[in-house]
């Protein structure tokens, strides 16, 4: 909004193999919303991860559905990109800040964390789908994947 200030309604996420627990977040700046909720032009000054407590991740991880996954956790203390961005190197804290929503962890929880961004910064993300016109793509290769080649568009 015009203060700077993104609120989301998410849901607590999942784990895969050799990663902790987190959320991927990209700032866009100037771009377009598509009728079909994608983005189109602009820049991305911002590419980075929020992680959770990991008391908060043991909670969360012995209630269904999470206590379904098989996969074994990857706890933040081994994450190679939790390490990196609280090794002391550095003053960021990606770990979100939280609060019970009621009683139990059931009830859901309120997080936040707040996050300056370089407007005058650009990434270039390396995608590995795109949404063409006739669907979903995998790519590969450049920051825009195959992109070009594939909707004759560009990234």
């Amino acid at each position: 909004d015009e203060d700077g200030v993104v609120t989301f309604l998410t849901l607590f996420p999942g784990h895969y193999d050799g990663r902790t627990t987190h959320h991927h977040v990209v700032a866009h700046v100037n771009t377009t919303l598509l009728p079909n909720n994608t983005l189109a032009g602009g820049y991305t000054p911002h590419i980075g991860q929020f992680f959770y407590d990991q008391d908060l991740i043991e909670k969360v991880e012995s209630t269904y559905p999470y206590n379904t996954n098989k996969i074994p956790q990857t706890h933040n203390k081994v994450d190679r990109v939790f390490q990196q961005e609280t090794d002391g190197s550095t003053t960021s804290d990606p770990v979100l800040s939280y609060a019970y929503l009621g009683d139990k962890i059931e009830d859901g929880i309120f997080a936040w964390v707040q996050v300056a961004i370089n407007t005058s910064a650009h990434h270039y993300p390396y995608y590995t789908n795109v949404l063409t016109s006739t669907g979903g793509v995998n790519v590969t290769g450049t920051e825009c994947g195959d992109y070009t080649e594939i909707d004759g568009g560009k990234c």
